[in-house]
């Protein structure tokens, strides 16, 4: 064996990661190392992979000692590049699966979901270890690299999901679009999403594994007429992740970059030019590398409702809704972020107004704002703000009239007993109303855009603590009342 060292720099300065080369024949490598608190976040273990090879098998191990209360201990997650490189951008990335998998293969017909089949070429491959927190004694990991000598197979086409779906003309569909299964951190596998997706009362979904594309082709069969399925990713940084929706299928997004590296433009206009959406996710969430740090300027949406609702999205949705008066607005959206029993897919799901059931026309509703979140299928809205000559306007949309003018604004709301209806301004809660206890419910008020710059909705549950709000059966985008108002310019490729 001949070693090797991979060098890397980041937060910690300069480490020297081992490496190592197989001899024509050899089977396996086992590489060790620690890895010291403050270590960069990316350290690539070089390996030298000969000619010949059909499969390469990847485990790994490494040290969980006890730590004190408050001190993070010790997490590393895990992927591949390939002879290609590890330059930013992600050319020769071959998968990743965090820490979500011990192990993981591939060759050119098959391989572990979260990474890509495809011919095990000589050059010098790359083991990615990306230590999420480190105990303040280190991380020290085993690594042990196995290769299968032999022909290297064929690498099948993959099969994506069609464009459209059969669809009810320009109507209210409803999703969900961030989503976990087996290809990333998941355990739910496509199938078992499809069905629930269905179950759910969902007409589209989008796929988002974390870090990889690898679930793009693993849908074949389970679309339909009443199912359309988009192709995304969770790019998950240490600075906060996005959620890319419906871009073109095989589309990988690279992650390895923090707020400070100014990258983050470069990649959102690749998600757009791949025709996706810019989405940032749980802005407010509170586990490690959740919290949203690129602000605000190229997202297309934001998730404002992430999973069953909690502390974090209520000051999501204050953030968002403190951004409504300022000029330009981004829409908000919601998304169960699903990733296995007992949460519940299409908890919440977003509806949106588009004029079919296409990838073109879904997102185009999102991102135009015409939509409203609710917990579950069984709740539904209609909102339309109508001015004194009959003009009328609905979610996402403007209602040009003058200020002084008096508009009546009108929700209608199904499957929320008992609820309270709330209509939000740019003051504030200015009207709320009790919803009946049983059956539909319709409540009214009147205003002028002088009082009101816009109006939204929320309906919330009964409050379960005194003086605070419930939690949210369903929130709208907003209407906006008077002059225009110009939407955010997203810098565009």
């Amino acid at each position: 064996m001949m070693g090797r060292r991979g060098f890397v720099t980041g937060a910690a300065g300069a480490l020297a990661a081992p490496g190592v080369s197989f001899a024509p024949g050899q089977t396996e490598q086992v590489l060790r190392g620690t890895l010291p608190p403050g270590s960069p976040d990316y350290v690539y273990l070089p390996v030298e992979v000969p000619r010949g090879v059909r499969e390469i098998r990847v485990s790994y191990a490494y040290e969980r000692p006890a730590v004190p209360p408050g001190t993070q201990g010790n997490a590393l997650d895990i992927g591949v590049f390939d002879e290609r490189g590890t330059e930013l951008g992600g050319r020769g990335f071959r998968g990743w699966s965090g820490g979500a998998r011990t192990e993981f293969f591939l060759r050119a017909d098959d391989a572990t979901p979260g990474y890509l089949p495809g011919p095990v070429r000589a050059g010098t491959w790359h083991i990615a270890l990306g230590p999420y927190t480190v105990a303040p004694e280190g991380l020290a990991y085993t690594v042990t690299v196995r290769l299968t000598y032999g022909s290297a197979g064929r690498t099948p086409r993959p099969v994506y999901p069609p464009e459209r779906a059969r669809g009810r003309g320009r109507a209210w569909y409803r999703g969900d679009c961030h989503l976990h299964s087996v290809y990333s951190d998941g355990r739910r596998t496509p199938a078992e999403i499809a069905a629930a997706a269905r179950a759910a009362g969902l007409d589209f979904i989008n796929t988002s594994e974390h870090n990889t594309h690898a679930a793009h082709g693993a849908w074949d069969g389970l679309w339909g007429d009443d199912l359309l399925i988009l192709t995304g990713e969770e790019v998950t940084t240490r600075n906060g992740h996005v959620v890319a929706i419906g871009t073109d299928p095989g589309t990988f997004v690279d992650w390895r970059y923090r707020a400070r590296d100014n990258r983050f433009g470069h990649f959102a206009r690749a998600i757009r030019r791949a025709g996706g959406l810019v989405v940032p996710a749980h802005p407010h969430a509170t586990c490690v590398g959740c919290n949203w740090k690129f602000g605000f300027a190229e997202a297309d949406v934001v998730e404002v409702w992430n999973g069953p609702y909690t502390p974090d999205d209520e000051v999501t949705l204050a953030d968002w809704d403190a951004a409504l008066a300022s000029p330009g607005w981004t829409p908000a959206m919601g998304g169960s972020d699903a990733h296995r029993e007992p949460q519940k897919v299409g908890e919440p799901q977003t509806v949106v107004l588009a004029d079919d059931l296409t990838r073109e026309a879904i997102l185009a509703g999102l991102r135009a704002g015409r939509s409203y979140v609710a917990e579950s299928a069984a709740v539904s809205l209609a909102l339309s703000v109508t001015g004194g000559r009959g003009d009328r306007a609905g979610i996402g949309d403007r209602l040009p009239v003058p200020l002084d003018a008096p508009v009546t604004v009108r929700l209608e709301v199904t499957g929320a007993p008992g609820c309270t209806a709330r209509f939000v301004t740019d003051q504030g809660v200015l009207h709320s109303a009790g919803l009946p206890a049983s059956g539909p419910g319709a409540v009214e008020w009147t205003t002028t855009p002088a009082y009101a710059s816009y109006v939204r909705v929320e309906v919330r549950h009964p409050a379960t603590v005194p003086g605070l709000p419930g939690a949210l059966a369903a929130f709208t985008n907003p209407v906006f009342l008077g002059a225009p108002l110009e939407r955010v310019s997203r810098s565009r490729p």
